[in-house]
């Protein structure tokens, strides 16, 4: 892959001094953001260190990561982020311990590191990572304020904002001993734009797509934010790096391979009814836990009778269900067995045969849990989904033996949409 990269920081129109801090390093595919806090200069004295020691630590650690077998380096790139950012985090807290003018010193942090077709992202705060993928822009970083986490939680923008201050963090790097730091690591195509910026931006785009017009040119998108948040105040200090994504001409048969395979996978997954009203971030978490493997033909995957822990999506060929040698059904691309197996150890009651050669993706409960430990409001949304979903399944056997037919269905009939209700963390207005 090539990245081509142009940032731009500006102090804007009401502030004295820039308390931002950026970093463009290409010869380490390091990406970096933050917007310190702070009084007697400590906000831009903790941003500027969060970038330099993000920098030592990711110039000391990125070769190691990338040595490691490619099946784990995404992982790998992951670890090390997350570790540059806890450094940044014990230098700014040392600061504000050291110097008592400098108390309370912090800053949020969005870091990006891109090695190959992946990327590493590493967060803490209200600074922000954009993805623009076939002409969609997708927040991928959460925001760590109070507004936001009541916003996940399900309480709605306009009752959201009448109470809870629209900037006050949650969480940010430096003030205290320890931080917790969202990780993420996401599969990269030619074409992709991204975009890192600090509030002082996103904060007059109420809606991604409002940034889109703006990424048109990746070359003069910095100048272009720069001056539109201006334009519209300029409250604050603005920074934004913005990115673009293209093969090198001798690995582009790779990358459309790679192309395709990603992006079938994230059309199977959205396509599935328990991991509807997931984001397009929540989504990506998924997919950065699924496991692919080529499938011959005439191959069992499960058998009947036999405990699995493993939730399979077929990306692409078929395969039948059966069940006591008879064949009960035919799955088609985008099509998934063995949801329930991620949460209880009952046998399979059906065997999975493969028709013809299948790609198969493969989420595993080891791989699931920490998944819904990191984010539970998607935990609540594939568990709600799952459960809305045995529940019309029980309705269904339920109507299938009052009509005195001696077996129920083995997949469900179309159900209309006022009878699905969506889960407490769905987005809403």
């Amino acid at each position: 892959m090539r990245t081509t990269a142009k940032a731009r920081t500006d102090v804007g129109l009401r502030r004295q001094g820039n308390e931002d801090a950026l970093l463009v390093d290409d010869a380490l595919g390091l990406y970096v953001v933050c917007d310190g806090m702070g009084g007697h200069a400590a906000g831009e004295v903790a941003s500027q260190a969060a970038v330099e020691a993000i920098v030592a630590r990711v110039t000391a650690g990125l070769p190691a990561a990338g040595a490691v077998e490619p099946d784990r380096r995404a992982a790998a790139l992951a670890d090390l982020l997350r570790d540059a950012v806890d450094a940044a985090n014990a230098r700014v807290h040392a600061i504000g311990v050291e110097d008592p003018s400098k108390r309370g010193a912090g800053t949020t942090c969005t870091a990006l590191v891109i090695s190959g077709g992946t990327a590493a992202l590493a967060h803490v705060g209200d600074t922000r990572l954009y993805l623009l993928r076939s002409g969609q822009m997708h927040q991928i970083s959460n925001d760590h304020t109070f507004l936001a986490e009541a916003l996940r939680r399900g309480m709605s923008r306009d009752e959201a904002i009448q109470h809870i201050p629209t900037n006050m963090l949650s969480r940010a790097v430096g003030p205290n001993k320890h931080v917790d730091i969202d990780t993420l690591v996401f599969d990269l195509l030619p074409g992709d734009k991204l975009m890192l910026c600090t509030d002082g931006l996103h904060g007059y785009f109420v809606e991604a797509p409002e940034l889109v017009p703006f990424m048109a040119d990746v070359a003069t998108a910095p100048e272009r934010l720069v001056a539109a948040a201006n334009e519209r105040g300029g409250e604050d200090n603005i920074s934004v790096i913005a990115l673009e994504i293209a093969s090198e001409s001798s690995t582009a048969p790779e990358d459309s391979i790679r192309l395709s395979r990603v992006t079938q996978a994230l059309r199977a997954l959205s396509g599935i009814e328990v991991l509807r009203e997931l984001t397009y971030s929540e989504l990506l978490e998924v997919a950065g836990a699924l496991r692919s493997e080529e499938v011959p033909a005439g191959t069992a995957v499960v058998r009947e009778g036999e405990a699995s822990a493993t939730f399979y999506i077929i990306a692409s060929g078929r395969a039948s269900v059966e069940r006591g040698g008879k064949r009960l059904a035919e799955l088609a691309p985008g099509s998934h067995f063995g949801e329930m197996a991620l949460l209880t150890n009952r046998p399979r009651s059906a065997t999975v045969v493969t028709l013809e050669s299948c790609r198969l993706l493969s989420l595993t409960r080891e791989a699931v849990y920490p998944l819904f430990q990191h984010n539970p409001v998607l935990a609540v949304k594939f568990l709600w989904n799952l459960g809305v979903r045995q529940s019309l399944r029980l309705d269904e056997t339920t109507e299938w033996l009052s009509a005195g037919r001696e077996a129920a269905p083995d997949t469900l009939v179309e159900r209309r949409g006022d009878e699905l209700i969506a889960s407490p963390f769905s987005k809403r207005s």
